[in-house]
This record gives structure tokens, C-alpha cells and sequence, in this order.
């Protein structure tokens, strides 16, 4: 690295150097997770074209692979600055841009009763997940991605909360495993529920926003239902996304145990003040209807770099000896969710 570096052109403020340094050190970490990504893209374009749909989305390849690649191969310190940059700054570009999918004039016409309902269900999954989680012997910092990967919106939460609860990647990458089957085998799921129970569009839409875990994966599950299911669903999903913001700047609160309490500016994460302002900007039509799409689009790489760079920083052998639990805990917080979400549908007569 030392003669790699002296190749570099040198500047008598010696700014321009630091910064080649800097760039030439990250490059082949993640030069190494965009391979990850593009070999995920073109497993779902696969999928995509053999059974019509991508039943595990790219995000989920991605950490399965960049996991897999990291199970046969230790890329050792060379790629592990690229590596660990990639896993953190698209994220949180990506987190701030997702600000721009959270539609407030949607969420207006549903009215506040749903609204104030989906508020309460999220919190009670909250708490009632992570304290289920602890009983199971999880610990403090699983249970509290198990907590808000399943209340808010899955692969997102976990890797957006990881830093303000002090995660490291390992239980991050185990948690958002779990939680990613967990996704798909709901997504599935979901209609033969709905067709069971008879419900109608407007409660079965409301129903899988409130359970399944990426915004994709509710348009998935409530296209089979008809345009009102898919609406409402995407509705409801976006109110939770819309709730990530102020859960990482309360966990990040509750996890700081030092005694001089350091400034506002770093207890709240510049990403989740991004978020909020995205979010208002798209409330007060600053962001065109034009910009959503690519905006979406870029948000989705980024996050795809990210899962890659996740996967790919974790040993999966270290993290099976709590997966027993892990896995039992994920899949009670998501049934819990579940009968949450029927019973709220039930209590304002949507069935």
C-alpha cells in the first residue's frame, strides 16, 4: 500500500494527495461490492424472466451473496475500508432520499383514525417485540433491530438503527437474514390469508402495509388483490417508513449512557434530519413528481451497495450461535404484528 500510495501525485498543500489516498484506499472494496451488487441485479432479472416476478428482491441477493462471498473468501484489510465505507454513506444517502417516497396528501385521505391506529401498532410492536426478544435471551442491541425491523420496515430499520443502538455488523446482517425470509415467506403468505378471511380490499390493503416489510414487497402482495388493496397498502407502508426518522433519534437517546450529554447535533444523525427534510420538502411540493422515480432509483443502488457491503463484512459462521433464537424471536414479533394489524382492521370496521 505504501508503494501504491508514493504513485499518487503530490501537491504542496498536500490536500489533493490526501484525498487521492483516501479514494485510492476505498476503491477496491467497493469496486468489490458493486460486483456483489451486479451479480444480485442479474439473479433478480433472472428470476424475474423465468417465474415473471423477483420473488427475493435485489437487496436480499445482495447480502446473501456479498454474505456468501464472505463465507468461502476473507477479503481481508486491503478491500476492509472499502468495504466499510460502502456499508455506511449509501445508506445513509439512501435513507435521506427515501424522505422523498413518504406521500403526506396520501396519508391525509385515509383519515386520522387509521393514522393514529397504524401510529399505536408500530409502537406496541415496538416494545411488545423487543421485550420478547429479551425474554427469549436476546440481547439489548438484537432485540432492538429484531424490535424495529419488524415494526417499521425491515432490511431499512435494522441497518439504519445498527449505529444508534451500537450493533456491529454481524448481528446487523444475521438480524436482517432472518428478517428477510421472514419477508418473502409473508409476502406469500398474505393472499391465502386474505382470501381466508374474505377480506375486502380497503382491510386487506391496510393489512399488508402494516406487516410486510419493504414497500416492493406490499405491491407484491397486494397486487392480486386489485388497485384499492395496492393503494392502501402502499398508503400504510409509507406511514411506517415515515416513522424510522423519529425512532432512530429516540433510540439513539436512550443508548447514550455517558454522563455529559453531547450536543443535539450528535445525538440525532445528519441522515435522519435529511430524512425529515426530504419528507417536508415532498409535503410542500418542492420535490416534482418528475424527480420521484429517479430519485427512487438511486436510493435503491445505494442501498443495494450498502446490503452488498453488509453481507460481505460478516462472518456468517459467527452469528449461527444465536440463530436459533434470533430466528424464533422474528418470526413470533412478525405473527404478533400480524394479529395487531387484524385486530386494528377489525376495531375500525374495515373488514
Amino acid at each position: 500500500m505504501t508503494g501504491a500510495a508514493s504513485a499518487l501525485p503530490r501537491s504542496e498543500s498536500g490536500l489533493p494527495r490526501r484525498w487521492l489516498q483516501a479514494a485510492w484506499a476505498i476503491t477496491p472494496g467497493l469496486a468489490l461490492s458493486l460486483g456483489v451488487v451486479a451479480v444480485a441485479q442479474g439473479g433478480a432479472r433472472l428470476e424475474r424472466a423465468w417465474f415473471g416476478g423477483a420473488w427475493i428482491e435485489g437487496v436480499v441477493l445482495a447480502i446473501l451473496l456479498g454474505a456468501a462471498v464472505r463465507v468461502m473468501w476473507n477479503p481481508g484489510a486491503r478491500l476492509a475500508r472499502g468495504v466499510a465505507f460502502s456499508a455506511k454513506l449509501p445508506l445513509e444517502i439512501a435513507i435521506v432520499l427515501l424522505g422523498a417516497s413518504v406521500s403526506a396528501g396520501s396519508i391525509a385521505k385515509a383519515g386520522p383514525l387509521l393514522f393514529v391506529g397504524i401510529v399505536g401498532v408500530v409502537i406496541i410492536a415496538l416494545a411488545a417485540s423487543y421485550a420478547l426478544s429479551r425474554a427469549l435471551g436476546l440481547s439489548h442491541k438484537i432485540a432492538t433491530l429484531v424490535a424495529c425491523g419488524n415494526a417499521i420496515c425491515g432490511n431499512s430499520a435494522i441497518a439504519a438503527i445498527a449505529p444508534a443502538v451500537g450493533a456491529d455488523r454481524h448481528e446487523a446482517c444475521a438480524t436482517i437474514g432472518f428478517t428477510a425470509v421472514l419477508g418473502v415467506a409473508v409476502v406469500l403468505a398474505l393472499p391465502v390469508l386474505g382470501h381466508a378471511l374474505r377480506l375486502s380490499g380497503l382491510a386487506y390493503g391496510a393489512i399488508a402495509g402494516l406487516t410486510v416489510y419493504a414497500v416492493p414487497q406490499v405491491l407484491a402482495a397486494t397486487a392480486p388483490a386489485g388497485a384499492l388493496a395496492t393503494q392502501v397498502g402502499a398508503m400504510v407502508k409509507l406511514t411506517r417508513v415515515m416513522m424510522l426518522g423519529p425512532v432512530i433519534a429516540v433510540v439513539g437517546l436512550a443508548n447514550r449512557t455517558t454522563a455529559a450529554r453531547p450536543p443535539l447535533a450528535r445525538l440525532v444523525p445528519w441522515f435522519v434530519v435529511g430524512f425529515a427534510g426530504v419528507a417536508l420538502l415532498r409535503a410542500a411540493g418542492a420535490v416534482p413528481d418528475i424527480a420521484l422515480a429517479p430519485i427512487a432509483a438511486l436510493g435503491n443502488v445505494l442501498m443495494l451497495i450498502a446490503m452488498a457491503a453488509l453481507g460481505l463484512s460478516t462472518d456468517v459462521r459467527a452469528a449461527i450461535g444465536t440463530g436459533g433464537k434470533l430466528a424464533l424471536s422474528a418470526a413470533l414479533s412478525i405473527a404478533l404484528l400480524g394479529l395487531l394489524a387484524v385486530a386494528l382492521v377489525t376495531l375500525l370496521g374495515l373488514r
